[in-house]
């Protein structure tokens, strides 16, 4: 997994590029098909925002958040794009059983 992180108006530190990338960590749990992680981090005025693109599987999922610290910002973050990854799973995953279910019906005895 690739993970690329910049700042705009912010300077992307030692210690909030390593925050990021553990908590990016967490979205493995739920897909090993993560290919790739683009996060952005802003701020304007008051406002920390935090954004990312994840390419998972073909697909690419989005989320953003802003909070006033930047630390909060990423884990609400992290938490939309894990949320985003495991409605993934499940809807693959019910589809896929849905294939592979037989319907059995009763004959008239």
């Amino acid at each position: 997994m690739q993970i690329d992180i910049t700042g705009h108006h912010v300077d992307v530190t030692p210690a909030l590029r390593a925050y990021v990338t553990e908590k990016m960590q967490k979205l493995l749990r739920h897909s090993d098909q993560v290919l790739s992680i683009r996060v952005i981090l802003n701020v304007e005025k008051l406002q920390q925002h935090a954004e990312a693109t994840v390419n998972v599987g073909g697909q690419t999922l989005f989320a953003t958040a802003t909070e006033a610290d930047m630390y909060v910002s990423i884990d609400g973050l992290v938490d939309k794009l894990d949320r985003q990854i495991r409605r993934r799973k499940d809807r693959i995953t019910n589809h896929q059983h849905a294939r592979h279910v037989l319907v059995v019906s009763e004959s008239g005895h």
